[in-house]
């Protein structure tokens, strides 16, 4: 049982398909596979009752497994696909472990494979700010550098250059921009009765933790795994393993 008397199931979700880096979640990124940075991390925590991984792929599970994950189904192949998004996964993975350990669990915490960076504490203090604000889910933050801020997203009708979302008051300068934020990705977690009752992954109230932007990388494209290795080398030189 973890703080407050909450029941929480980690899930670490790995399909095998990925279009942008084959064999992603099993790629070598420094010493290890991809996965096996997120498994240790998670296992780390004494907040999650239990942390499984949710995979269809006999390699990730092996792997994953040699890791010490806990993988105690295949995940049905319709969830495995392009299309299938990660509220039927979570749902399904709750439904088949609540019938194996007989227990009903409050919160249920995603974590993808694809952000190896994040640390356990960035587990526990998003886990615990759901909990402190009572609120549906929680996700772990980082803060935009001026020059992503979203003030200065535009988009396009024909050729003329519209904002997207906010004005832009020309000469403003980046010091005098509000704070922005983004999910970093490596992070959620949410009510198990938003997912299983109301068929939402997340609720309206939401609070967030944030992280540094260091440690919030979220691998999709070949572009970012090329920029996790460099991170992976000045993470491993400022011994953020303690290696």
């Amino acid at each position: 049982m973890s703080i407050l008397n909450k029941k929480i199931l980690g899930i670490i979700t790995a399909r095998g398909g990925s279009r942008g880096i084959p064999g992603k979640n099993i790629k070598i990124l420094g010493k290890k596979p991809l996965i096996a940075y997120t498994i240790e991390t998670a296992l780390l925590s004494s907040l999650m009752d239990d942390v499984i991984v949710s995979t269809e792929d006999k390699n990730i599970a092996d792997i994953a497994r040699s890791f010490g994950a806990e993988v105690p189904f295949y995940r049905p192949l319709e969830l495995a696909t392009d299309t299938a998004g990660h509220l039927e996964v979570v749902a399904h993975a709750l439904d088949f472990m609540e019938g194996v350990k007989g227990k009903k669990y409050d919160y249920v915490v995603i974590l993808q494979p694809t952000s190896p960076f994040r640390k356990v504490e960035d587990i526990d203090e998003t886990i615990k700010k759901v909990i402190k604000h009572k609120a549906d889910s929680a996700f772990s933050m980082y803060e935009i550098e001026p020059s992503y801020h979203p003030i200065k997203i535009k988009k396009m009708e024909g050729d003329k250059v519209l904002p997207c979302a906010f004005e832009e008051q020309i000469g403003l300068r980046r010091q005098d921009l509000p704070v922005a934020y983004k999910r970093s990705g490596a992070v959620y977690v949410t009510r198990r009765d938003l997912v299983v009752e109301e068929k939402k992954l997340f609720g309206d109230n939401l609070v967030g933790h944030v992280v540094p932007r260091d440690r919030s990388i979220d691998i999709d494209t070949e572009i970012d795994w090329l920029v996790a290795e460099h991170m992976y080398q000045k993470l491993k030189n400022e011994n953020f393993w303690n290696e």
